[in-house]
């Protein structure tokens, strides 16, 4: 089958986009599938671009046996409201340009969270008179006034017309959660149109070993025990409180919360923990995806934290599953929805409500006096491990594709008939 997929995000970048799309396609590569991705020059977070890169206006390399179309686009940080959304704007054009150019597909795809992404495959697909699937991996706009990023006005009215303008008219909806497809319908979309494909982590990449001791030394987590939070500071995770609890545990000097990853509310969360003293913080910037396994392997326990906002009772944030590759407990502080129900169904963690740096501290300290009680949860997380990943939603997808696309079916049999992890 010939897959033309958008994503604004793509590797070099590590953001929880750029690695879905490219992992599963790795996947469907690998079963004999050609996949082209069109996507922008690499520069988030910081809005600065990749070495080795330039923002041409057309430009081909080949990741894997993938093959990518890069664009041009305005280059802006994940911050701001302006800007960014001439940033989507720019790639709604330049996408569709470049997806125009392609070879014809069989299926168009564009995923979410900002949906200008969906407005170009949705007008590919036409224009090439192919089907268009909707990959939905976060209700946006309503996700922009969960984060106070914008006030609730004409304009973000009309582009909730626009949202349900293209769930019209895509032949499919992948929804990453339950709970985004209980959404879609109680707003009139059908629930036969709407497939959910849950989430998972590369269980290629992520799996427990030994803390890196030279890394621990690095970073003084010598005897520590570590709170891990390790993926995107945003504006979404309310980690303000997360330093509240931080300075709640200046009296238990054996714990150390460790953030490792990029976002917009970065700068200000180190120069918040500075201003405050809070000698049990420490920051890493973002690091190449191959180093990641060994930053997680300094967690005791790895920390979710969400804003409490209703909106985020609907997300399960991904890096619950690479957590449970690493055998890592979980500790969920956010709005008790499907991620809750996850980590409570398969025992692979803790939860508690968000934003509550008392109760969190509490149970920080809790877990450090207790490491029975933490290796049954690991034990737990690992099993639970198998149950989410990425081989297994990149095969959920395939299926989703192949009853959009009749006519793909006997290339696909084959797939679904091979026992997952063959």
């Amino acid at each position: 089958m010939r897959i033309l997929f958008l994503s604004e995000n793509f590797p070099p970048e590590r953001n929880a986009a750029a690695s879905r799309v490219y992992e599963r396609a790795c996947y469907w590569v690998k079963w004999g599938h050609q996949v082209t991705v069109v996507t922008t020059v690499p520069n988030f977070p910081e809005g600065r671009i990749h070495n080795g890169y330039r923002n041409r206006w057309y430009q081909l390399e080949e990741r894997d046996g993938i093959r990518v179309v890069r664009v041009k686009s305005l280059i802006a940080a994940n911050e701001g409201v302006l800007l960014r959304t001439l940033d989507f704007l720019s790639f709604m054009f330049t996408g569709f340009c470049g997806g125009l150019v392609q070879p014809r597909p069989d299926v168009v795809i564009a995923t979410s969270p900002q949906f200008f992404t969906a407005v170009a495959g949705c007008a590919l697909a036409a224009a090439r008179r192919r089907p268009f699937i909707f990959e939905l991996s976060d209700l946006w706009p309503a996700s922009i006034t969960a984060v106070g990023a914008m006030r609730d006005n004409l304009a973000l009215r009309m582009m909730e017309r626009l949202e349900l303008f293209l769930y019209r008219r895509s032949a499919k909806i992948i929804a990453l959660t339950n709970a985004f497809k209980a959404d879609l319908v109680n707003r009139g979309v059908p629930p036969q149109k709407i497939a959910v494909v849950i989430n998972g982590a590369d269980m290629t990449r992520y799996a427990p070993r030994p803390r890196d001791c030279g890394l621990a030394a690095e970073l003084g987590l010598q005897g520590r025990f570590v709170v891990g939070y390790i993926g995107t500071h945003g504006m979404a995770h309310a980690l303000e409180r997360v330093l509240d609890a931080a300075e709640l545990l200046a009296d238990t000097p054996a714990v150390r919360l460790l953030f490792v990853g990029p976002g917009a509310a970065r700068e200000a969360l180190v120069a918040q923990a500075a201003r405050r003293a809070l000698s049990n913080v420490i920051f890493v910037p973002a690091q190449p995806k191959e180093k990641m396994p060994a930053y997680w392997s300094l967690c005791d326990v790895a920390l979710v934290h969400l804003k409490d906002t209703p909106l985020f009772k609907t997300v399960i944030p991904s890096k619950i599953f690479e957590a449970m590759a690493m055998g890592h407990p979980i500790l969920l502080a956010a709005p008790d929805g499907e991620a809750a129900s996850i980590i409570r169904e398969t025992g692979a963690g803790v939860v508690l409500p968000a934003e509550q740096p008392r109760v969190l501290a509490e149970e920080i300290k809790k877990m450090a006096a207790s490491p029975q009680f933490v290796q049954a949860l690991s034990r737990n997380a690992l099993a639970a491990a198998p149950l989410f990943t990425r081989e297994k939603q990149a095969r959920d997808m395939l299926a989703a594709f192949e009853k959009t696309v009749p006519s793909v079916h006997q290339s696909l049999s084959h797939i679904h008939s091979a026992p997952v992890g063959k």
